[in-house]
């Protein structure tokens, strides 16, 4: 078996001496704890259909089971409150080989092919006083610099410290510095990469990721503003700028999201000069079961936008697929969603998305070569059930299709069928 433990023994033993006191006074440690274990059945399968670039891999495709288990204890009695979070993972191959390995479900041994297993397991202290807590140990942030991106069999996972503080109504100031990562295919503990656009930026890696960022929420919630930094040392330094309202008008809700990044190298510059700003914005309007939405990106400067490997981010046209964040590229999106609850069946949700991607300076984005337009688009079909009662209650269902074309990367055609299911345990 395959297997890459993280626990740290300092870290273990300061929660060891924590948790002892609180099991003895009981009180919210306790009382307040929770336990979930959730069953994930994840295919994924992606054609090549136009191969571009020096791998010759013609497909992606693999099957597996994984197993995720949260822990997240209350806080002990007292000014200070002291509690502990962890997170168990397991990841079990069901059917890979040496030709379709690399679909970001399974890590890929040195031989070639997909391991048989992988798994994981790590905890956080963490410490509250009035409505600000600190977490030190494993973490799963989610920033508009740093997206929570569970999109694969397993989770990412970060190692560092973050402080969230809600002292004052309707606003979240957080910061935090990361020192290491788990990828959402493998086990252990790694340097931080970046990419550019679609490329992974190995030619240099990070082990401090600073941020710092505050959101205002105000209007009865229905408007917020944020602003971030944030910086992958010796790689890239970032700022970001956020605005999110949402109107009732009669029957109809109207929304709007909107960003801008600006975006530059740092420190010893590890993967040299970067210069990038992305403007995005995504409107929608709900009526009843149907959401309508229509998003605008632009990307400018010299450089596709960066971020951290192998997140994605909250840019408006962004899908797990393509990005559409290649240098200068101007892209639009249609989107259409249906819940069949205004039909009368709960639980069954459908989408489809359509983007088309033009302007990308694909000299910059191959790194050589002669400059052309770059194009692309990309097209999803999305179909999701949970079931709303009996013995398979909360067991969910969701079928992804995709269809994605360009004329500067590889085309694709990607299918994936995940199934969930989720046991309370505590």
């Amino acid at each position: 078996m395959t297997h890459y433990p993280n626990v740290k023994p300092v870290l273990l033993s300061a929660v060891l001496a924590l948790s002892l006191p609180a099991l003895v006074q009981a009180g919210g440690f306790i009382e307040d704890s929770s336990a979930t274990l959730q069953a994930r059945n994840y295919y994924f399968s992606r054609d090549f259909s136009d191969i571009v670039g020096p791998n010759k891999q013609s497909k992606a495709e693999e099957w597996a089971q994984g197993f995720i288990l949260n822990f997240k204890s209350g806080y002990t009695p007292g000014t200070v409150g002291f509690g502990v979070d962890a997170i168990g993972q397991l990841g079990l191959k069901l059917d890979s080989s040496a030709d379709r390995v690399n679909t970001g479900l399974l890590p890929t041994r040195e031989s070639g092919k997909a391991a048989d297993d992988y798994s994981r397991l790590g905890a956080a202290l963490k410490v509250r006083l009035s409505k600000t807590e600190l977490k030190i140990g494993e973490l799963q942030p989610n920033l508009p610099v740093l997206t929570f991106s569970d999109i694969r069999l397993l989770p990412p996972t970060f190692q560092g410290a973050s402080i969230i503080s809600q002292e004052i109504d309707g606003l979240t100031l957080q910061a935090g510095q990361l020192r290491s990562t788990s990828l959402r295919n493998e086990a252990g503990d790694d340097r931080m990469l970046a990419m550019l656009g679609h490329l992974p930026q190995r030619a240099g890696s990070s082990e401090r990721f600073n941020y710092g960022g505050a959101d205002y929420a105000f209007n009865a919630s229905r408007t917020s503003v944020g602003a971030w930094y944030a910086q992958l040392q010796d790689i890239y330094n970032q700022r970001f700028v956020s605005l999110k309202h949402s109107e009732p008008v009669g029957d109809w809700v109207l929304g709007a999201n909107l960003g801008f990044y600006d975006s530059s190298e740092d420190g010893q510059q590890l993967i040299g000069a970067i210069d990038n700003q992305a403007l995005f914005s995504l409107l929608s309007a709900r009526h009843g079961g149907h959401t309508f939405y229509l998003g605008y990106q632009a990307i400018f400067g010299d450089n596709a936008f960066p971020r951290v490997f192998a997140n994605v981010t909250p840019l408006g046209n962004e899908v797990p697929t393509f990005e559409f964040a290649s240098a200068d590229e101007r892209s639009w999106q249609l989107r259409y969603d249906y819940d069949f609850s205004a039909m009368g069946v709960p639980g069954l949700v459908a989408g489809v998305r359509y983007i088309q991607g033009d302007n990308v300076d694909a000299q910059a984005t191959s790194r050589g070569g002669p400059r052309y337009e770059g194009k692309d688009f990309e097209r999803d079909l999305d179909l999701g059930y949970t079931v709303q009662s009996g013995a398979l209650k909360g067991l969910g269902v969701r079928l992804r299709n995709v269809t994605a074309r360009s004329n500067y990367r590889s085309d694709i055609d990607e299918n994936r069928l995940i199934i969930n299911y989720s046991w309370n345990l505590l």
